[in-house]
């Protein structure tokens, strides 16, 4: 049953943003806390950002292999309760509670996981089994190689940047203890530890919401190991980038960097390689958000070598055919199309005829133009609500730009969209005037109301996740603590009282 077209409330909140004192959250108590809070709350889905290891700039979305579990968010308790590590290794571990510090993480974090690692028995069975599924193998030896060579992989010698196979093999026998199998046993603990939360998440009848980037990064395995699927050169060099044309938001576009997909190839085999990546996918999460979706219809190919994206062109992409592939194969799996950004009648098609249901963003919807689509008004029920994504300011940071003119405007708007539901909602301030958002989200037709943790606690553009088309300063945000029980209080009653 697609559990997307009944009426349910969700939080967005990102592993890396849970509280603990290792300096990032991870998949131990502070995440069996947080869905504590949330069955409190009668939510009926947590959506994360992507879990997937993360490489240069610590970006959930350019990772070093897309099927791959961020090591970061391991659960050193569970490893020291397993005999790998010491009560002093732990205290060790310890950082600050504040902001994510991803130099210092880095530095600190990989240590003490090989001290786990020396301590492990890679002869265990289920280890053993784990290995022989090969599911992991280029994974594992690619960030081998770069733990020796370093730098990406188009610099690593030619026998390995071209994944030559008696070279890869002999790599690969002479650094399987120490670097090989170190890596799969990064992946195989992150697995346990994600799929036990993930029982128990689900035993509370609670859903999970994952994201699947469209693209993945070029430094990659995903990269490395299949450089056919992709838009590249002789020399492994991307012809053609992903990004997104100049628009209200940016004058000179977005220009992403990732290499484009070699769709008519990938066609050949029925999109294998993509569907792989969603089978594991539909492992992980209950749901599947998968993000710039209208890269599936067409995409916007840049020029390698650009230094914006004002020069590119719009082509086509897989379209229904990618969608009659993933229903063949994987049957009815739920999916979210993030359909925001630049759009038009093919990707409203496209959408439609897979069935999916698309965004609305509330904090795009009050424009003073009654036609705006992200207006309460105008939402379909199939679609899924959200105050703001982690892509957006808080609600709170962007009330704070405003200024008294601007913020009197506003008020008048959104108490106009909150009457046109028949919700009566009395707010003054800013402060107020946030949880109003959150009560209109909820309010709204669409079945699914998503509200980012950063909303709920009503926390300013200091706990901003991500501010696009910028590189630094972004992740960081963590929670001081799990939400109180007064929060879960007045997030249930509207819950309850919006029928969700």
């Amino acid at each position: 049953m697609n559990k997307l077209t009944e009426r349910g409330a969700g939080i967005l909140c990102h592993i890396s943003s849970l509280p603990n004192k290792y300096g990032i959250g991870s998949l131990g108590k502070e995440a069996y806390e947080f869905a504590d809070f949330l069955k409190s709350a009668h939510v009926k889905y947590w959506q994360i950002l992507p879990l997937a290891q993360t490489g240069y700039g610590d970006s959930p979305y350019q990772s070093v292999c897309c099927n791959s579990g961020n090591p970061y968010f391991i659960d050193l308790e569970a490893l020291r309760d397993e005999g790998l590590l010491d009560d002093d290794e732990l205290k060790d571990s310890e950082m600050s509670a504040e902001a994510v510090n991803y130099g210092e993480l880095y530095q600190k974090r990989y240590n003490v996981l090989r001290l786990a690692y020396a301590r492990f028995d890679i002869k265990n069975p289920e280890f053993l089994n784990f290995v022989e599924s090969g599911e992991f193998e280029d994974y594992a030896v690619f960030m081998s190689l770069k733990s020796r060579y370093s730098g990406a992989f188009d610099t690593f010698p030619d026998s390995y940047k071209y994944n030559e196979n008696l070279a890869i093999k002999e790599f690969k026998e002479t650094n399987y203890k120490s670097e090989y199998c170190f890596w799969l046993f990064l992946q195989f603990v992150f697995a346990k530890q994600w799929l036990k939360l993930k029982e128990y998440v689900n035993s509370l009848g609670i859903s999970i919401i994952g994201d699947i980037p469209l693209y993945v990064a070029y430094d990659s395995s995903d990269v490395w190991a299949r450089p056919e699927l992709f838009k590249l050169d002789r020399d492994l060099k991307p012809t053609e980038v992903a990004g997104v044309p100049p628009d209200y938001f940016s004058k000179t576009g977005q220009l992403w960097g990732n290499p484009l997909y070699n769709w008519e190839l990938m066609k050949e085999d029925g999109f294998e390689w993509w569907l792989n990546r969603l089978e594991r996918a539909a492992k992980l999460y209950d749901i599947l958000r998968i993000d710039h979706f209208r890269g599936l219809e067409k995409y916007y190919s840049i020029p390698a070598g650009s230094q914006t994206a004002e020069e590119g062109e719009w082509k086509e992409g897989p379209g229904k055919e990618f969608f009659e592939a993933v229903k063949a194969r994987l049957g009815e799996v739920q999916i979210i199309a993030e359909d925001l950004g630049v759009l038009d009648d093919g990707v409203e098609e496209l959408k439609t005829s897979a069935g999916l249901p698309g965004m609305k963003i509330m904090l795009f919807a009050f424009d003073g133009k009654e036609d705006n689509a992200y207006l309460p008004a105008n939402t379909e029920k199939f679609s899924v609500a959200y105050t703001g994504t982690h892509d957006n300011a808080t609600s709170l940071g962007l009330l704070n730009r405003m200024d008294e003119e601007q913020f009197k405007v506003f008020k008048k708007r959104l108490r106009s969209a909150l009457a046109q539901e028949d919700v009566a909602y009395p707010f003054v301030t800013r402060e107020q005037a946030v949880w109003a958002l959150c009560v209109c989200v909820l309010a709204s037709p669409a079945n699914t109301a998503v509200i980012p943790v950063q909303d709920l606690c009503v926390l300013d553009d200091n706990s901003r996740m991500n501010i696009p088309s910028t590189s630094e300063g972004n992740w960081r945000f963590r929670l001081e603590k799990i939400p109180s029980r007064e929060r879960a209080a007045r997030l249930r009653l509207a819950i309850k009282k919006y029928q969700r």
